[in-house]
């Protein structure tokens, strides 16, 4: 298993976009932004990362925020092998997650060896703390995978 090793990402500060998702962090709880327009005329509703406006409709006025499960599929990744920066320990999973509510976060993979993942593989969401208290959602393998999470990650959504 990988660990976490070196992993202290540095992060964007919040904005009046990214604000609410980044406080949802701070309590492990994974956050959509959602447009009740388009929900309301049958198309996606939700979208990542943050915008400030609907990517599917252009409003700027119905966008809201709804809990995800946190739970999804591997959609695509890569393993690496080269660490871009001298304290990050390799190898390691960058992937994207296709959540069930439809939207794709890119993210990391832990929980098993990096070589083990595989596309469609189920996954659900855990967290690394940061040290100004926000969190970092990664995913660990879903409920069909008897795998323990990392002991560097907590589970919840």
């Amino acid at each position: 298993m990988t660990g976490l090793d070196g992993f202290k990402p540095g992060v964007p500060a919040p904005d009046e976009i990214t604000g609410p998702w980044w406080e949802a962090t701070r309590e492990h709880r994974l956050v959509l932004q959602t447009c009740a327009r388009c929900v309301r005329e049958g198309r996606p509703g939700a979208q990542h990362p943050p915008r400030p406006l609907c990517v599917h409709c252009g409003s700027d006025d119905e966008l809201d925020w709804a809990g995800s499960a946190g739970t999804g599929v591997v959609d695509s990744f890569t393993v690496v092998h080269r660490a871009p920066r001298p304290d990050l320990a390799v190898p390691y999973v960058i992937a994207r997650v296709r959540l069930d509510e439809g939207v794709v976060l890119l993210t990391r993979l832990q929980g098993r060896d990096p070589d083990e993942w595989r596309i469609d593989d189920p996954v659900r969401v855990a967290w690394v703390d940061l040290d100004d208290g926000r969190a970092l959602p990664v995913f660990v393998p879903g409920a069909a995978s008897a795998a323990p999470s990392s002991p560097e990650t907590k589970e919840g959504n």
